[in-house]
């Protein structure tokens, strides 16, 4: 793997929530960060987010108020080059990434959640490729908003996604395991709900290109965290965790979001002597203190620290309290660990 790093913006932006740090980490404070609309998340008002034009304004908000505190991107662009095909993560929002895919020998590119429009062409000036798809997660506005803009200049653009979503702009609906291809680029769509109900994440094929596969998981896995659980039962959302574990241990994670030190911080309140979760801890502090990017992970390594991919394990089910039934079966319990994991997740604020 050759990564292509180019430097940090003038505005370095560590994220909070450094409660929990292991001896030797410090963490330096600094602007407070843009307000994310969907925190303050009840019922009520994820149906006004997801359901009506409140939550596209919001959007519009969130768009407006992100440029204006974070006009070089909430992290330093950090490319990743293997022979054949560039992935691009581009900072939008105050905590997202959308993600430009591009088959270098062909100058062709999909772009996975456009939330900004402006990022997104600015990067496809930048590169000089070619926009043939847009790969959408999933209908909430922080992934899908930008379809459209980016549709409007690139008329023949194709968007993809899942049919069981509003996704705006949707022109190729796509099936679970259905593929899409963009130039030599391969990607295989996976139906993974419970974050929304028609929730996809792209598998884009390394192996062309001498890679291992990647992982574009949307609000499906985060870093050391998952999606809430907006549309799905605990018994969803394990599944798809599953699916995702089963692509390999080599797989490369990329995210939707920005999540790393948050979720670290909660996971080490749960597995207080986890080495994997400690060295971890310790190199995203210091990536955010240097304003950069905190991906790809592996899903290798996630399941070494990720809560989420460790409901198995008997440290985490003890760190919660839970202990299997008599006759309980091992998925299902697994589904309670995670119900009452999402749940404290959810209760939890960093500091």
């Amino acid at each position: 793997q050759q990564s292509c790093h180019r430097p940090a913006g003038p505005q370095p932006s560590p994220e909070p929530g450094s409660r929990g740090l292991p001896e030797g980490v410090e963490y330096i404070p600094t602007r407070k960060k843009a307000k994310n609309p969907m925190k303050p998340v009840g019922v009520a008002w994820y149906c006004l987010y997801a359901r009506t034009r409140l939550g596209y304004l919001l959007y519009r908000w969130q768009v407006k108020a992100a440029r204006e505190q974070y006009p070089h991107g909430h992290s330093a662009p950090q490319p990743c080059c293997f022979p054949g095909v560039k992935i691009l993560p581009i900072p939008v929002l105050s905590d997202n990434y959308s993600y430009l895919v591009i088959d270098t020998d062909s100058g062709q590119a999909a772009v996975i959640d456009p939330s900004d429009p402006l990022a997104v062409q600015a990067a496809i000036e930048e590169e000089g490729v070619m926009l043939e798809a847009i790969l959408c997660t999933h209908k909430h506005w922080d992934h899908s908003g930008g379809n459209s803009a980016v549709r409007q200049q690139h008329g023949f653009c194709r968007v993809y996604g899942s049919a069981l979503d509003a996704i705006p702009e949707l022109t190729n609906p796509l099936a679970d395991r259905e593929k899409v291809s963009v130039g030599c680029l391969t990607f295989e769509a996976l139906a993974t709900p419970g974050h929304t109900v028609g929730h996809m994440v792209y598998v884009l094929d390394g192996e062309p290109f001498g890679c291992p596969p990647c992982l574009f998981s949307g609000d499906l896995l985060f870093l050391a965290g998952c999606g809430r659980l907006f549309e799905g039962s605990p018994e969803t959302m394990l599944a798809s965790l599953d699916v995702a574990v089963g692509l390999g241990e080599d797989t490369l994670l990329w995210p939707g979001h920005e999540y790393a030190l948050e979720c670290l911080d909660f996971a080490t309140r749960l597995e207080r002597d986890n080495p994997a979760l400690e060295q971890k801890l310790r190199w995203v502090t210091r990536q955010r203190q240097e304003n950069r990017s905190t991906c790809p992970s592996t899903l290798g390594e996630e399941q070494t620290y990720n809560p989420f991919l460790r409901t198995h394990r008997p440290e985490l089910q003890a760190a919660l309290g839970l202990q299997r039934g008599r006759g309980e079966h091992p998925d299902a319990f697994r589904a309670r660990v995670l119900k009452e994991l999402r749940r404290h997740k959810d209760l939890y604020k960093a500091t």
